[in-house]
């Protein structure tokens, strides 16, 4: 089958890999017809991790049943299903608890859960290829209408979609609430258009990048260009002063690497401990990683990130943090889309055949063109 491989640091190919196959009795291969970019799958491209070559990209995943394994119950050949971009068993304690985002059996070392296409834990290849092996999967395949009507929402319910209302429920987002999202990507924007579906009165949006700014402001929410000042003031200014009531760190992995721009994730962080009012609530769906080679702080190890705890401390914050359990939101999810209450879609910037793969890459990592979110398309011609 073909299937988009890592070579070295910014480069990707199409290439013919060996089909996946049925290796448990849980296990399901399904025929992918949609699967995204994601922000992780750019870490990785920019030789930012141990991935070695020929490992295959892709934890954002939509596609048919085509092979069903003996011991799977709920899942039938010709179903549509999404699939959760962390992998679950669905038994151990974690999952049990509803946190299916750190998986204790695919994971066991007390870290948050593998995905498809981990370079370190996971069910091994990801979903940007013709097809994928799904593990536990009367767990992990979320039944979706037949047919190819909303493809591009749906193909948002592996991930971004799920994780920007994660961070909306870590944060504790309730309905009349003012909320400022740091990070306007994908999770960023979900996050914020998630707040307005749950109720909040007004939305701030901080990011440097005009097009995504303007994609905030299309979906209700106000734009804070964090280039024209330091955003947490614009904000306090836009609240009489008091600042917001809740607040989500969306920008995670950084993006550019080797342009020298994009903000270290500290200094997010801590402009949310600016932004949010005393007793208010932070949530942190995206990874939080240093700008390599070295972070904007000399004493700060690799791995670490200066917060300010004191003030964090004083004003009385909770901070929840964490990869989204998508298995607690992605039916609900599933369902706002089916009735015409959500449409996620908006961040997909381009649907592209899977050849094409290695240039969205290369434009999506540079932030050109337009491109921000990529579905890839395994069956286009």
């Amino acid at each position: 089958m073909r299937a988009v491989v890592y070579q070295e640091p910014f480069q990707v190919a199409v290439q013919e890999v060996p089909d996946p196959h049925i290796e448990q009795p849980n296990d399901v291969i399904v025929r992918i017809t949609s699967t995204c970019i994601c922000g992780t799958d750019l870490y990785v491209y920019g030789g930012r991790t141990a991935a070695q070559p020929g490992t295959v990209f892709g934890h954002e995943n939509l596609g048919i049943v085509e092979e069903v394994g003996a011991g799977v119950i709920t899942v039938e050949q010709g179903d549509r299903v999404v699939v959760p971009f962390t992998v679950a068993c669905g038994f151990c304690r974690n999952c049990r608890a509803g946190s299916t985002g750190s998986c204790l059996t695919v994971h066991p070392s007390g870290r948050a859960g593998g995905a498809y296409g981990s370079v370190t834990t996971g069910p091994g290849a990801g979903g940007q290829a013709e097809y994928l092996r799904v593990p536990y999967a009367d767990v992990n395949c979320l039944p979706l209408p037949p047919g190819t009507q909303h493809e591009s929402d749906y193909v948002l319910l592996a991930d971004v979609f799920p994780s920007g209302y994660h961070g909306c429920e870590l944060a504790g987002v309730s309905p009349g609430e003012t909320v400022a999202v740091y990070g306007a990507g994908p999770v960023g924007l979900m996050a914020a258009y998630c707040a307005l579906l749950c109720g909040a009165s007004r939305v701030f949006v901080v990011d440097r990048v005009p097009e995504r700014l303007a994609t905030a402001r299309d979906i209700g929410a106000v734009a804070v260009d964090s280039s024209t000042g330091d955003p947490a003031q614009q904000i306090k200014d836009l609240t009489g002063g008091e600042g917001t009531d809740k607040g989500v760190g969306a920008v995670g992995f950084p993006i550019t690497a080797g342009t020298g721009e994009g903000e270290e994730p500290v200094t997010v962080l801590n402009q949310l401990v600016q932004t949010v009012r005393p007793t208010g609530g932070l949530g942190v769906p995206a990874p939080c990683v240093r700008c390599e080679p070295v972070g904007v702080v000399a004493d700060a190890e690799p791995g670490t990130l200066l917060v300010a705890v004191d003030t964090l401390f004083e004003k009385g914050l909770r901070v929840g943090t964490g990869r989204a359990d998508v298995k607690r939101y992605d039916r609900q999810l599933r369902d706002l889309i089916t009735e015409g209450r959500a449409t996620p879609s908006f961040v997909v910037s381009h649907e592209l055949p899977l050849d094409e793969a290695p240039v969205a890459y290369q434009k999506a990592d540079q932030r050109v063109d337009g491109y921000t979110k990529v579905v890839l398309k395994p069956d286009a011609g």
